[in-house]
C-alpha cells in the first residue's frame, strides 16, 4: 500500500534531527566532564592519604622497634629513622643472633599530588618528593632535621575538603 498523497518519505534522518541529537550529547558532555574531573581528583586524594597512612604507620614501627630495643639506637636520640629510605632498606636487628634485617615498607610510596614533577634525581634523593619534619621541628613549621619524625605533601594544591594537602 502506498500512502495518500503519493508521497514516500526515504528511510533515515533529516539534518535538522542529527543537529539536535548533535546538540544533546554535547550537552550531556559538558554536565560529564566536570564530574570525571572531581572523581580523578578524588582518586588522588585517596592515594595520598593511604600513602600517608603507610608510611607513618611504618615511622611508629621503627619508633616502636628502637623503643624494644630491637634497633641500635645512640643514647639521647629520638629513635625515628634517620632518612625515610632505612624504612625500605631495612636496618639491622640488634636482638638477632643472626644480624638479620627489619624491614618496614617493600617500597617507598611517591607523593601522587607530586610524583608526575619529580626528576630521577628527586626520586633517588631520598624524599621521595614528601615534606620531611624531624622530631626537633616546630609543631606549626615543621622542618627537615637529625630524624624523620612525620611526613606531609610538598604539594601546593587543595583537597576537596579545602584543606591544603601539605596539611594533611
Amino acid at each position: 500500500m502506498r500512502p495518500v498523497g503519493g508521497c514516500h518519505r526515504a528511510g533515515g534522518f533529516t539534518l535538522i534531527e542529527l543537529l539536535i541529537t548533535l546538540a544533546i550529547l554535547g550537552v550531556l558532555a559538558t554536565m560529564i566532564t566536570p564530574v570525571v574531573r572531581i572523581e580523578v581528583q578524588r582518586q588522588k586524594e585517596n592515594e595520598l592519604r593511604q600513602s600517608l597512612r603507610d608510611i607513618r604507620r611504618a615511622i611508629d614501627a621503627y619508633r616502636a622497634a628502637a623503643e624494644e630495643g630491637r634497633i641500635e639506637r645512640v643514647e639521647g636520640s629520638s629513635g625515628y629513622p634517620k632518612s625515610l629510605g632505612v624504612l625500605v632498606s631495612g636496618i639491622k636487628d640488634a636482638q638477632s643472633p643472626k644480624g638479620q634485617k627489619i624491614y618496614f615498607l617493600r617500597r617507598m610510596p611517591l607523593d601522587p599530588r607530586v610524583a608526575d614533577n619529580l626528576s630521577p634525581e628527586e626520586r633517588a634523593g631520598g624524599s621521595y618528593g614528601w615534606g620531611l619534619r624531624s622530631y626537633a621541628s616546630e609543631p606549626d613549621t615543621p622542618s627537615a632535621g637529625d630524624d624523620v619524625f612525620d611526613v606531609y605533601s610538598t604539594s601546593k594544591g587543595v583537597g576537596l575538603n579545602l584543606v591544603p594537602y601539605g596539611q594533611w
